[in-house]
């Protein structure tokens, strides 16, 4: 499998942000609030990701991957590497999403008061799909195997 290019996930984020910049164009005066906590719930699966890096860093790096206890599964860890590619897709798509948002947004921010308080928001949502990229392209990198002779790296 290869590494999730950087690109690909740049051009998703674009798409959304347009996409969404057109949506709330069109929208915003029937959307609800937003609130601070909107955008939260990416943060506790950024952060599990994070710590399930290091797991399968460690036991990786230690040679302890089979299936005997205190071993890590050759599948969990194939389910982890599919865990970060989906993730990095999903948060480069609501990173795009938020920055799309901020983009309408942002400026009304000095005139309309429901503007100005939307941009919170916004803002917790679009660092919490940021940590979820970082933390999903860490998770990735972990799962990488130490290199062998023939010069592949997975």
């Amino acid at each position: 499998m290869k590494t999730t290019r950087v690109l690909d996930l740049v051009g998703l984020a674009v798409f959304a942000a347009v996409a969404m910049w057109l949506l709330v164009r069109s929208f915003y005066g029937s959307l609800p609030p937003i609130s601070v906590l909107a955008g939260a719930s990416l943060y506790p699966i950024a952060l599990g990701e994070l710590v399930l890096g290091f797991v399968v860093r460690s036991r990786i790096g230690g040679s302890r991957v089979g299936d005997g206890p205190q071993q890590l599964h050759p599948i969990t860890a194939a389910r982890a590497l599919a865990l970060a590619k989906a993730s990095a897709l999903v948060g480069a798509g609501v990173t795009g999403v938020w920055i799309g948002f901020l983009l309408y947004v942002a400026p009304l921010a000095a005139t309309v008061r429901a503007a100005s308080d939307d941009v919170g928001g916004a803002i917790v949502g679009l660092v919490a799909g940021l940590a979820l990229v970082g933390s999903a392209l860490w998770l990735e990198q972990c799962c990488r195997t130490p290199k062998d002779g023939s010069g592949e790296s997975r």
